[in-house]
């Protein structure tokens, strides 16, 4: 038994290069906060507390006086690496399980399915809920948790992505031809697979920082005086009518980086989806 999946509407080219020029600009934003920011995002001025958007503080400044650009730029770093720790934990756990239920038969398929299936009907929050009521809220905590609440897709994508290499084809000529197993796989097999695993991981990237901006917004995540996006979202109603930008600033960013990493994700898998696995063969 097979399982068929649609492929995913083409998406244009134009539109997938946008997507990836501002995941990357966002991605460099975030990476450069580690080295560099317009000012520190430490120190407490409460004499600039609130100041509009203007030449000196772009984006203005927060309750506490600090420049919110340098606060939304070490947010985003927050974003990304809890997503991406998050991705690591549910490709690892995932990838294997899902290489297992497609390799040892329609048993260990449907027992591994099932475990997905019960898996992913328990929610992030409620992993971490558990989690922050025994360790504390933290961005290990919404690492773990978001990392758990993958493993169901990584297992799904991995199936699939098995059993779509299975269809006969470029390999199944290639394997009446005398070529070796692992030839086929190398050829013909791994790269498929490598391609729907990686469409995988950037979507599930968008999932993260969308999760960790709901767990910290909600007081499971990311704590003070530690700062990602979900944690000044959470903290800009108490000054959010005296300073619009509290809730503009990293409320948009945060829309636009799962927005172009979602863009990222459906153009790779597209791209998947059309790759010919036997066009260098037809060339040569």
């Amino acid at each position: 038994m097979t399982l068929a999946m649609p492929a995913p509407s083409a998406l244009p080219a134009a539109v997938w290069r946008i997507g990836i020029a501002v995941t990357l600009v966002l991605l460099l934003l975030a990476f450069v906060s580690v080295v560099w920011t317009p000012y520190p995002v430490g120190p407490v001025e409460v004499g600039a507390a609130l100041q509009p958007p203007g030449g000196t503080h772009l984006f203005g400044t927060d309750q506490l006086g600090r420049d919110l650009l340098s606060l939304v730029m070490r947010g985003m770093l927050t974003s990304f690496v809890v997503a991406a720790v998050a991705v690591a934990v549910g490709a690892v756990i995932g990838v294997p399980l899902g290489l297992a239920a497609a390799s040892w038969g329609a048993i260990a398929d449907w027992l591994l399915s099932a475990l997905g299936g019960y898996v992913a009907a328990v929610p992030a929050f409620a992993i971490a809920a558990i989690l922050a009521a025994r360790f504390g809220p933290s961005a290990g905590t919404a690492m773990v948790a978001l990392g758990l609440s993958m493993v169901p897709a990584f297992m799904a994508s991995t199936r699939v992505a098995l059993y779509a290499g299975r269809r006969p084809g470029y390999a199944v000529a290639a394997q009446l031809a005398g070529a070796l197993p692992f030839e086929i796989v190398r050829r013909y097999s791994l790269p498929a697979f490598t391609r729907a695993i990686g469409a995988e991981m950037v979507a599930q990237l968008a999932v993260g920082v969308l999760g960790e901006a709901a767990l910290s917004f909600v007081g499971l995540g990311t704590a003070a005086p530690a700062t990602s996006l979900g944690l000044l979202l959470h903290d800009a109603p108490l000054a959010g009518a005296g300073q619009p930008m509290l809730i503009a600033g990293p409320g948009l960013v945060l829309v636009l980086m799962v927005l172009a990493l979602n863009i990222t994700s459906r153009g790779l898998k597209t791209r998947n989806f059309l790759a010919d696995p036997g066009a260098s063969d037809a060339a040569a």
